[in-house]
């Protein structure tokens, strides 16, 4: 199992230790004893595409480039025949302008902008399922035990949410080994980030996994689908559409994972039951909610 200070392995790693990220504050608890805690910032950048302004995000700020890019591409404003010719970052202003060699038409999903439910109000343009249409997820199998190495893993890994609570986590995974490790205070955010990522590598996506601290919900399931990942895990629970979603694009969906448990509720086939149970801690069972079984 992996040291609670060891992150020799990923790419890239939370960054705790950043000043920038956080803040320190002063309050009392509930007894009124004086109290110091330590808060994530939240900021706001601002993304351009070419010349036209798209969105102002909420974010802690680090890596607005990879969030630029993951943005776009998440949202469809940025395809496979666009170049990327630079993305540029002004600390000062907290603007990013990606700039491609081609102007591209996205006047039309400006026009359709909508917000969503998600945490920091997540936005995204037009109708969520354009493009699915067109995805072909590999059946890439995944084995309990490196989902089960995985997670012990990521939940030890010093983080932003360790230290001070109130963030989203979003870890590329390849077998058993967790890659890149990116947070903010939106789900929506890490997830661009390691989008954003991956364009700017060359990342193949095909026999990764996507491991997220969200919900599973539909927009989650459709940023995983249209980045190419096949399968997407989490501790936390999932939406009925996000189910139905990850149904029909062939996306290996398991949630409620904690200690020995776990559910799937799409791509059953491609799981290979290769670790028992009984052999990995488990976590206390929630009491209180009606059916719980995580």
């Amino acid at each position: 199992m992996a040291r609670l200070d060891d992150t020799s392995g990923y790419l890239i790693a939370p960054q705790p230790g950043v000043q920038r990220l956080t803040r320190a504050v002063s309050g009392t608890d509930q007894t009124g004893a004086a109290i110091d805690l330590t808060v994530v910032e939240e900021r706001p950048l601002t993304i351009y595409l070419n010349a036209r302004e798209i969105v102002t995000a909420m974010t802690i700020g680090d890596y607005p480039e990879y969030l630029a890019l993951g943005f776009l591409r998440n949202q469809g404003m940025l395809s496979d025949a666009d170049t990327v010719t630079s993305v540029d970052y002004d600390d000062d202003l907290e603007v990013v302008v990606v700039r491609t060699a081609v102007e591209t038409d996205h006047e039309a999903k400006l026009q359709k902008k909508t917000r969503t439910s998600g945490c920091a109000v997540g936005t995204v343009f037009g109708d969520m399922m354009d493009g699915l249409a067109d995805v072909q997820l590999p059946a890439t199998p995944v084995r309990t035990s490196d989902l089960y190495a995985l997670a012990a893993t990521i939940s030890r890994t010093p983080s932003l949410y360790l230290e001070a609570g109130a963030i989203h986590g979003t870890v590329l995974c390849q077998g058993n080994r967790p890659l890149v490790y990116m947070e903010d205070v939106g789900r929506h955010n890490a997830v661009d980030k390691i989008a954003g990522w991956m364009l700017s590598e060359g990342i193949s996506a095909d026999d990764k996994v996507l491991y997220t601290t969200g919900r599973l919900t539909s927009e989650m399931v459709i940023k995983t689908a249209l980045m190419g990942i096949p399968t997407l895990a989490s501790r936390s629970g999932f939406t009925a559409w996000g189910v139905e979603i990850a149904q029909q694009v062939g996306l290996t969906l398991i949630g409620r994972m904690k200690g020995q448990r776990f559910v799937c509720l799409a791509g059953e086939s491609r799981l290979i039951r290769d670790a028992d149970p009984a052999t990995v801690a488990d976590e206390p069972r929630k009491s209180g909610r009606k059916g719980a079984t995580a």
